[in-house]
């Protein structure tokens, strides 16, 4: 698959102690990414604050998202966003959802399910995903949960109420199959999203995150995930987020070939 990398390292949207680490983990895949697709979308070096939303830092991740969506309108391919954190999503699933019904795979440890008005942190990577389903870019039905096993309260009664679905690796691919079928029945084009948040991995497979969560996927599963939701719809785009790196270099490399692998598996 032809894609452009947009590399985007927001940490606004963090509620880490590792937050600034998502810049240096957003540099360093971007040196292992072709230079001539790959565009860096600046990020501001200011916080920001919140503009009354309750979001922290909020003008800041404003910003990014309206520089997202200006180089987004720019492509005829589809794009693999390379965060920062998990808010640097909304943009381009609002790009796909210009192109039709979008089946999201949500490869993450959490369901970023929280508002403004129900997150403990206030950090709005807690809270895209409900944005997207708040703001009508996704049918809850159409949301793929994929080892999210990290929840507070008011996320599980979202997703009670909601009706939202976990499923397996090896459910993937028929689950994306039904859902396409049931956008295409009511006469709409399907187009598909995976969302891969690195800390969907257990912290013995990768631990360069802000937020590693014990029994997590192995490598494998994820990467199966990612091809099994290609065979059944063709991507229209991707993004993989939240890799904090710790520093050491050693670490560091078993991390980016990680990355890479997840990579491969989404443009190959």
């Amino acid at each position: 698959m032809s894609s452009t990398f947009l590399v985007v390292p927001q940490w606004q949207g963090s509620g880490s102690s590792r937050a600034m680490r998502l810049v240096d983990g957003a540099a360093a895949i971007r040196g292992d990414l072709p230079s001539t697709a790959t565009r860096l979308i600046e990020v501001p070096l200011e916080a920001g604050d919140t503009e009354g939303t309750g979001i922290h830092r909020f003008s800041a991740i404003r910003l990014v998202r309206e520089r997202l969506q200006q180089t987004l309108a720019e492509l005829d391919e589809p794009a693999v966003v390379i965060g920062g954190d998990c808010g640097v999503e909304y943009a381009p699933v609002e790009h796909v959802a210009r192109q039709g019904r979008v089946i999201l795979l949500w490869a993450d440890a959490h369901a970023d399910l929280n508002t403004a008005e129900t997150s403990p942190s206030g950090a709005f990577h807690g809270m895209v995903l409900r944005a997207m389903i708040d703001d009508g870019l996704v049918d809850p039905a159409d949301v793929l949960m994929l080892g999210v096993r990290a929840l507070d309260d008011a996320e599980a009664a979202f997703i009670a109420e909601a009706g939202l679905r976990s499923v397996t690796a090896n459910q993937v691919g028929s689950v994306v199959a039904e859902r396409a079928d049931a956008a295409r029945a009511l006469g709409v084009e399907p187009v598909l999203y995976a969302h891969i948040d690195l800390d969907v991995l257990d912290p013995g497979v990768f631990a360069g995150v802000g937020f590693p969560t014990p029994f997590g996927l192995a490598l494998d599963d994820v990467t199966a995930a990612i091809a099994a939701a290609r065979a059944a719809l063709p991507l229209a785009g991707a993004g993989v987020t939240e890799f904090a790196p710790s520093g050491d270099a050693e670490s560091l490399g078993d991390d980016l070939s990680v990355i890479l692998r997840i990579l491969a598996a989404l443009t190959r």
